[in-house]
């Protein structure tokens, strides 16, 4: 019927570990052509580079609708008699047999894919029917434990996270030290000690300027920072283009600050500190803007006040919204208000809340490796299940919950 409602799946909607978006439904005459069809009971299979290696699929166990259709970069697998559709995604998942399919991916690079052919021609080494069922069963369990897992601890980053996020707010509008407060009421400021000030950017900057306009290309003389390397109030150099020419006054210097000027509207803003120097002869591109700063206020001072979440969230405001993207010239910033207190007091400030980053970082450090560590566990256990590396006793099933001495050993 045409108008008969269908689930819609883009690739976005199916994640790493199997699990499937189903929220967005729309009538069978309004789904975009070419997407491929699917049913409840049928494996996802990402046939692209890199969402095929990542392992992006996903066993359709329930659907809402009748028919589903998802990205034209998914295959459907459809079990036949005797193949249990949990199990042949668990085979489908494990990253020796995904290693394999990338081996024999086909197509140009950066546009890879897994062709048709590969999976009826690939053999498949199947246990009974009954096997697969409890082979499915027990790695449902044991993955879900995990996950579990591995969800509690990316929860405790976010905590940290915004446990930093929030100190910083405080310390850079509060101070270190009691003072009584003033009522300021600019841009994001409500107040702020009263023997602070309140002045726009461009009266703490000895200059401003925007970066290169040129093509890039993958070797050169002097690397290009890009919009990419601005992360978390650092600039990561990492997969660098580069350019043969650059004028002098483009080069940045140990203490600049970069910022966003041009980038989706949840990106654009941040800022960054560089911590090289000049001999590093690096430049940037234009959709970033140099900022210097003057005697007024120190770098890393005004480092965190960029990156601030109330800073930020105000200058996202001021930028001219357009087509996907946002624009933050270096006029509208260079207006936005910002704390200022005396020098002694920001450098006091600073040096509590490098301590703080310090801290928070060796914990989610921490966290991190556990989280790698559960995630490889989960990876060899779905493949030595479904390889017969490991059997499945009537023991493991009826225990699974109760025992996982690797995760808990990342607990």
């Amino acid at each position: 019927m045409p108008t008969e409602y269908c689930t819609v799946v883009p690739m976005e909607m199916v994640s790493e570990w199997g699990e499937i978006g189903t929220t967005e439904q729309q009538p069978f005459d309004e789904v975009s052509g070419g997407l491929t069809l699917f049913e409840m009971g049928d494996v996802l299979f990402a046939k692209i580079t890199p969402c095929m290696e990542n392992g992006k699929g996903a066993y359709v166990r329930k659907l809402p609708t009748r028919y589903g259709f998802g990205s034209t970069e998914f295959h459907v697998l459809r079990p036949r008699a005797g193949v249990d559709g949990a199990f042949l995604y668990y085979y489908a998942f494990n990253p020796v047999f995904r290693a394999y399919a990338a081996e024999n991916m086909v197509g140009a690079a950066g546009q890879k894919r897994v062709s048709s052919r590969f999976l009826k021609d690939t053999r498949l080494f199947l246990p009974s029917f009954a096997e697969q069922q409890h082979i499915a069963t027990y790695l449902d369990a044991s993955c879900a434990a995990i996950d579990a897992a591995v969800t509690a601890k990316c929860k405790q980053i976010e905590k940290l996270d915004a446990y930093r996020e929030s100190r910083i707010e405080r310390a850079i509008t509060h101070g270190s030290r009691e003072s009584s407060m003033q009522p300021i009421g600019l841009d994001w400021i409500e107040q702020l000690p009263a023997h602070w000030q309140a002045v726009r950017v461009k009266r703490v900057l000895a200059a401003m300027d925007y970066g290169i306009s040129v093509s890039t290309n993958e070797e050169g003389r002097f690397p290009v920072l890009k919009m990419g390397h601005v992360q978390n109030g650092e600039i990561e150099f990492a997969k660098l283009d580069y350019v043969d020419d650059v004028p002098e006054s483009l080069l940045l210097h140990e203490n600049d600050v970069l910022y966003n000027r041009t980038n989706s509207p949840d990106q654009v803003g941040k800022a960054a500190i560089f911590r090289r120097t000049k001999d590093d002869t690096i430049t940037f591109a234009s959709y970033l803007v140099r900022l210097r700063l003057n005697h007024q206020v120190l770098p890393e001072f005004f480092n965190y006040v960029a990156n601030s979440r109330g800073f930020l969230r105000f200058a996202r405001r001021m930028a001219i919204p357009s087509v996907q993207q946002s624009n933050l010239n270096s006029t509208r910033y260079g207006r936005l208000w910002i704390p200022l207190p005396p020098l002694d007091e920001q450098r006091g400030i600073v040096d509590a809340l490098n301590d703080l980053s310090r801290d928070v970082q060796a914990t989610k450090t921490v966290l991190q490796k556990q989280i790698d560590t559960l995630t490889a566990y989960r990876k060899s256990l779905i493949h030595e299940c479904v390889t017969g590396q490991r059997r499945i006793s009537a023991g493991d099933l009826a225990g699974v919950g109760a025992r996982m001495p690797e995760a808990e050993a990342c607990a």
